[in-house]
């Protein structure tokens, strides 16, 4: 009779000891001291009558058959990881749709929409994983995604959502009561917010460059005020605290709702290739219930879409 395989528990301590080439940051990452892994690693190798590792007082390293074997465990725990992820998703129900998105999506856009999505389409629940990381439709418990990015996205479908149309904004009462603004310049007098984000060469507008797009070219960025999130500053801007470079998608609702005003209708778009985007595997693209979503976020883009005048 062949020698049994090791299970799912002694293949993942493996993983494990193989990547790290060190038992006790193996046992660090597994919650197990390093003598258990040590203990673990033994019997596996008495079970598969092979040696897969070497080692010396200072230093540890795979045996051309630990390479073999350790190889085949990266691919066993991935395959049955995803089949996992398959299963459970084929057993929590028809109705039931998954939505990965990051934070300011959510609250500046998606969650004001949510009741008319419940309305429009009662038979489909949403249930969201908010997260700025990408995740794997393959491993992660969900169905649809929406991201900011370029679009490249193999394997999957990918819907444009908006352009990202950058605009100054401002609370009524800061336009009311703080210095005038009838010109460009007399932004000078006010405390600036942007965020300061780059990827693949790409810039996002900043006050530098809104300045020069309105034709002041001797702009001091000394009272800018650098936010880590579009949501910050916004919120900078609604206190009455700054006026805020914003993306117009991200800011419709307060525009339309008189918590933010456009100081001036200047505006400036980021590079088109950057957008936001609805993605899910191509498989999925049947699903009625991703069918279902994907038609209404398309409907509400293209309302938010003809608010913008600019």
């Amino acid at each position: 009779m062949a020698n049994p395989l090791p299970g799912t528990r002694a293949l993942r301590t493996l993983e494990a000891a193989a990547r790290h080439l060190n038992f006790t940051r193996a046992a660090d990452e597994l919650g197990l001291t390093p003598a258990a892994v040590s203990h673990q690693i033994k019997e596996i190798e008495d079970q598969l009558g092979l040696a897969l590792f070497t080692r010396t007082s200072r230093t540890m390293r795979l045996t051309p058959a630990g390479e073999i074997v350790f190889e085949a465990a990266i691919d066993a725990l991935d395959l049955l990881g995803r089949a996992v992820m398959r299963a459970r998703k084929m057993t929590r129900g028809t109705a039931l749709l998954k939505v990965t998105l990051d934070a300011q999506f959510a609250a500046k856009w998606l969650m004001r929409r949510v009741e008319d999505f419940r309305k429009q389409k009662p038979g489909i629940e949403l249930s969201f994983d908010i997260a700025y990381g990408l995740r794997d439709f393959d491993r992660d418990d969900v169905d649809v995604g929406i991201r900011f990015g370029a679009g490249n996205y193999p394997g999957l479908c990918a819907h444009r959502l908006f352009d990202n149309i950058i605009i100054p904004v401002c609370s009524p009462a800061l336009l009311a009561s703080g210095p005038p603004l009838s010109e460009p310049r007399d932004l000078f007098h006010h405390t600036l917010a942007h965020i300061e984000w780059a990827r693949q060469g790409v810039t996002w507008p900043n006050w530098r460059m809104w300045m020069a797009a309105a034709g002041v070219d001797d702009f001091d960025d000394s009272r800018t005020i650098v936010f880590g999130t579009s949501t910050d500053a916004v919120q900078a801007a609604v206190d009455g605290n700054a006026v805020a470079l914003a993306d117009f998608a991200m800011v419709a609702n307060d525009l339309s709702e008189g918590r933010l005003v456009r100081p001036f209708e200047l505006s400036i778009r980021v590079a088109p290739e950057f957008a936001y985007f609805l993605v899910y595997p191509q498989a999925m693209a049947d699903d009625p219930r991703v069918a279902g979503f994907r038609d209404w976020i398309l409907e509400e883009v293209a309302r938010t879409a003809s608010a913008d005048q600019v």
